[in-house]
């Protein structure tokens, strides 16, 4: 017999007090009900002023004075309560810099973990100049956030260290994403998640060899951090691996600089490149220079992936060319999720809780399209040394 409607919710409300907030689907489980009902029950409870909802939780309805104390950790409704999260505790600061949809990806992972907790998110977006992020960080700071997550967009090394010491001053929670700060600066001991770039252009390297492949090129850019450690990845990586012959470096576009106004840069012929070192296969950062580098590819007579196999590395609109393309995907955004989950942590603890700072790297998957094959038979090269 189904059970009455009024008893089922009596059942979610003693549930949601006894435990905090709870997740949405666990309840349903727990009471052998579709999560469509049991969303539509937390609605009804909620407009009846009986319970909270957030982004599939509910919430207990508390005493003004506890307010602040109600939020659990999302998996745990036997944990002990969270001090201060929710939406009644502030918000915290997400600074991400304009127009990159790589990070843009991450910032919607870390948003549904934030919603998940109850927690505003103040975003500031960080316009492409040196230094842009920290008077918006110091705005969000007297603003009264408390806790930061940022994706700095650092072109250079240069404006990157420039930032390290104001960062690492910063009295709120914070957790650098997707970036790296160099071991031993005042940043070292800061909360940090990211990709593991060396493993992604390991699986590129490693897909492409395992192709047959022997002469390979990078095109990449350099003007962010993620582009720095494709870069000394990949050049680690084909001067040690024994399946490659012959390699080498070139900058994917122009532009593609950290500073594309003043510093002036060959434009890449990638045709003449592959010819030059007799290449078969190419890796591509990020995706746009890479659909754009297969086009010029096309029009100069070279096939893809018949004539060269192409990898692009970023995997934002990699599958949207007319040939889809291999791509290395970093997880971008399990990335923002584990980075806002890792904020929310240090605020549960509360203030001058402390704690070892946490370095992560979450590992990129390999996406094989219709870009990459068997490489064509090329005459051996003589026993020389490895080009570069």
């Amino acid at each position: 017999m189904r059970e009455p409607v009024d008893l089922r919710r009596q059942r979610i409300l003693a549930a949601v007090q006894a435990r905090g907030a709870t997740r949405v689907s666990d309840l349903a489980t727990e009471l052998a009900v579709s999560v469509v009902t049991l969303r539509r029950d937390v609605e009804e409870l909620a407009r009846a002023g009986k319970l909270r909802r957030g982004h599939g939780i509910a919430r207990p309805i508390l005493p003004e004075q506890d307010e602040g104390h109600d939020q659990r950790q999302d998996q745990g409704a036997s944990r002990a309560p969270a001090p201060d999260l929710g939406q009644d505790g502030g918000p915290v600061a997400v600074v991400v810099p304009e127009r990159h949809a790589y990070l843009y990806e991450m910032l919607h992972g870390a948003r549904t973990a934030f919603e998940e907790a109850g927690v505003r998110i103040a975003l500031h977006i960080a316009p492409a100049a040196p230094g842009a992020e920290q008077p918006l960080v110091e705005r969000a700071l007297a603003d009264g956030v408390r806790g930061l997550l940022i994706a700095p967009r650092w072109r250079s090394l240069a404006t990157e260290e420039a930032d390290y010491a104001w960062l690492a001053r910063v009295d709120v929670p914070t957790v650098v994403m997707e970036r790296r700060p160099r071991r031993g600066s005042a940043l070292h001991a800061v909360d940090t998640v990211c990709t593991d770039h060396w493993y992604g252009v390991h699986l590129a390297v490693e897909h492409l060899t395992g192709l047959g492949h022997r002469r390979i090129v990078l095109a990449a850019r350099d003007d962010s951090p993620t582009a720095r450690a494709v870069r000394a990845a990949f050049s680690e990586i084909a001067a040690a691996h024994p399946q490659v012959d012959k390699w080498a470096v070139a900058l994917s576009s122009p532009g593609a600089v950290p500073e594309p106004e003043t510093e002036a840069a060959s434009p890449l012929h990638l045709p003449s490149l592959l010819d030059e070192l007799g290449a078969t296969g190419a890796l591509l950062h990020g995706d746009v220079d890479a659909l754009m580098l297969v086009q010029s590819l096309r029009d100069a007579g070279v096939r893809v992936p018949e004539d060269c196999s192409a990898i692009a590395y970023d995997d934002v609109v990699a599958g949207l060319g007319s040939t889809p393309l291999t791509a290395v995907s970093p997880p971008k955004a399990e990335v923002g999720r584990a980075a806002a989950d890792l904020l929310l942590r240090r605020l549960s603890r509360g203030a001058g809780a402390g704690g070892p700072a946490h370095r992560a790297e979450l590992l990129p998957t390999l996406k094989v399209r219709g870009s990459t094959r068997s490489a064509p038979y090329r005459e051996p090269l003589p026993s020389t040394p490895a080009a570069h």
